[in-house]
């Protein structure tokens, strides 16, 4: 693990090896899809699993979908961890690919990923990563005190 500290700050963040960037990933049930539509970026919230090194989660037809197949997409979870007072990020950068084999549709439909919003996701799409990258960073003390308090 790398570290670097923040210049004038006195915080310290420590970058994630890849096994416990996707163990991260694996922890958290909704992740933030990043696209472009329009020439503009775009970012959806997403019930995904990590199945074979890679982010999978269902949709419908629409502009997720338009937007990730085939494309370069960005795919971020975060977390915050109390007894440590420190919060983490992990970011997956890749392709996206719309499912259409059925052996591959029909075993990806069988992972427990549970969409939170109600009507029919039917489509499958699978980023496979290029790069995964993660950091953990001290919190301020502002904000642990809030978080403390919060979970008590």
């Amino acid at each position: 693990m790398t570290h670097s500290s923040a210049p004038d700050s006195g915080t310290e963040t420590r970058q994630i090896e890849i096994h416990e960037a996707l163990a991260l990933l694996r922890s958290v049930p909704v992740g933030r899809l990043a696209v472009v539509v329009d020439d503009a970026p775009d970012i959806f919230p997403v019930n995904h699993m990590v199945d074979q090194g890679t982010i999978v989660f269902r949709t419908a037809a629409g502009t997720k979908l338009s937007a990730a197949d085939g494309r370069q997409v960005a795919f971020e979870v975060d977390g915050y961890d109390v007894a440590a007072g420190e919060a983490w990020s992990v970011v997956a950068h890749g392709i996206g690919r719309v499912v259409y084999d059925t052996d591959e549709a029909i075993e990806a439909l069988g992972l427990p990923i549970f969409p939170w919003q109600s009507g029919a996701k039917p489509q499958v799409v699978r980023l496979t990563p290029v790069t995964i990258t993660g950091r953990r960073f001290r919190v301020s003390g502002g904000f642990r005190d809030q978080a403390t308090t919060a979970t008590t």
